[in-house]
């Protein structure tokens, strides 16, 4: 395995594909921001509504329309003329003597005639309607487009909230994973050192044996340690490289950071979440569509009048037009509109108690957040003692060992101890980011990220010292 791991290291140096680029969260940030899916994805969707709403803008309008057609008909229709040949031959007998006489003469009426008749022709008109009270049911429908506008609008916060946290997450894990491996070689030379001193002291016949299996044993078991760390880095890496969609290996230039100061009061992260969350504008959202659902079903059980007009085209004659107003009042169908008018009502009062819900978990998120910040910080200050005790404890051993009072073994331990202290007291400061981070974005202010972080007076570079 050893071999294999030199090879891989061997290959990103040799590899132009493999080059590394040094990114600053800034940079890192703007960079996710371009060329996000997700966020593009949330952006199109505020566009498709912000359309939607401007397509409907005139909704209500008068609405004008020309209707042309052209046409052929054959009419066939056969008529009864018997009725009026009676009629004829009564009448013509009446008639004094020699009028009779001669009108008895003329034909006779025929007892049916066919008649057939086909013909082109092509007509025109213009129509408007124009709808003067609808009962409020188009200022219902334009309001819920501004809800759902509203609502794709707190998806996109959302989305943009939830990216800069995983961008945090993986930009700060990265760095976090880069210090720890540094550590970890730091280390691992440190013993190899101390291995190669004891190989020397056995053949001086200084230590015995058993202590050098033992300094052996502690190379290997260093070796192994700095060998994962050294993984984990590469993967944390290629993991922050995927999310910001860089070409090469990405390496942060941006250290962990801890600000020794505490955080402002709990109550102004709570108000400011209160206006800020994007979570509590989607459910605002949600309760004005129902509202508009709810006066769209009430608007049609109100009578409806429309104008209209239809005009004739023609450039023959005198045009035919016709004009006037329409009333329509809806007394029965058979839709339910009590019924619907309750499950609109209904949606306003789930919306209502999502709401009270949501803030009731927000301001919970807030204080669990606001708590996990304080404490890692509290950590962090804690654990400079444990710090201070591991280097004075590998300074003790190492004069020990120059005057015969300690072993290797005992010096080894001591800085294997130190690097463990300095990579637990970089966890604590990632923690730190990472609450805070969780802080901001359940207050709906992740963009005051970069804020805390030029202010934190305590920061701790990948570089291991």
């Amino acid at each position: 395995m050893g071999w294999l791991l030199g090879a891989s290291i061997a290959m990103v140096f040799l590899c132009p594909a493999m080059a590394q680029t040094s990114m600053s969260f800034a940079t890192a940030q703007e960079a996710l921001l371009s060329n996000s899916d997700q966020l593009g994805a949330a952006t199109k969707a505020v566009d498709s509504a912000r359309l939607r709403r401007q397509g409907n803008e005139g909704l209500g309008g008068p609405s004008l329309a020309v209707t042309g057609m052209a046409y052929r008909y054959s009419v066939n229709a056969n008529l009864d003329l018997d009725p009026a040949r009676r009629m004829l031959n009564g009448t013509l007998g009446m008639l004094p003597g020699e009028l009779g006489e001669s009108a008895s003469s003329l034909p006779q009426l025929p007892s049916n005639v066919a008649l057939q008749r086909e013909k082109n022709n092509a007509s025109a008109s213009l129509s408007l309607v124009w709808p003067l009270y609808m009962g409020g049911l188009t200022g219902a429908v334009r309001s819920g487009l501004d809800a759902a506008t509203d609502e794709a609008l707190a998806d996109a916060a959302n989305s943009r909230e939830s990216l800069h946290a995983l961008l945090v997450q993986r930009y700060f894990g990265a760095q976090l994973a880069e210090r720890a491996a540094q550590l970890r070689a730091r280390a691992l030379d440190a013993v190899r050192r101390h291995d190669a001193a004891a190989q020397s002291m056995l053949k001086a016949g200084v230590i015995a044996k058993v202590e050098r299996l033992q300094a052996s044993a502690a190379l290997a078991d260093a070796e192994q340690q700095a060998r994962k760390a050294r993984d984990d880095a590469e993967l944390a890496a290629a993991a922050l490289a995927r999310t910001v969609k860089a070409q090469s290996k990405v390496l942060p230039s941006s250290p962990l950071f801890v600000s020794s100061r505490p955080l402002p009061p709990l109550e102004e992260f709570v108000s400011t979440a209160e206006r800020r969350h994007p979570g509590l504008d989607k459910v605002q959202a949600k309760r004005r569509q129902a509202e508009s659902l709810h006066d769209a079903q009430q608007a049609l059980r109100k009578p409806q009048v429309l104008a209209f007009g239809s005009h004739e085209l023609t450039t023959s004659g005198k045009p035919n037009w016709i004009a006037g107003l329409a009333v329509r009042w809806t007394l029965w169908d058979s839709v339910d509109r009590d019924a619907l008018a309750a499950s609109s009502q209904l949606k306003i009062e789930q919306a209502d108690l999502m709401e009270a819900q949501a803030r009731s978990d927000i301001a919970l998120l807030v204080e669990k957040n606001w708590m996990g910040v304080e404490q890692a910080r509290r950590q962090y200050q804690a654990q400079q003692a444990q710090e201070n005790l591991a280097r004075e404890l590998l300074r003790l051993r190492e004069a020990g060992l120059k005057e015969g009072t300690s072993t290797l073994l005992d010096l080894i331990d001591a800085q294997t101890n130190l690097a463990k202290v300095e990579t637990q007291r970089a966890e604590s400061a990632n923690q730190y980011i990472q609450a805070l981070a969780a802080l901001l974005q359940s207050s709906g202010q992740s963009d005051a990220f970069q804020l805390y972080m030029a202010q934190a007076d305590i920061l701790i570079p990948s570089d291991a010292p």
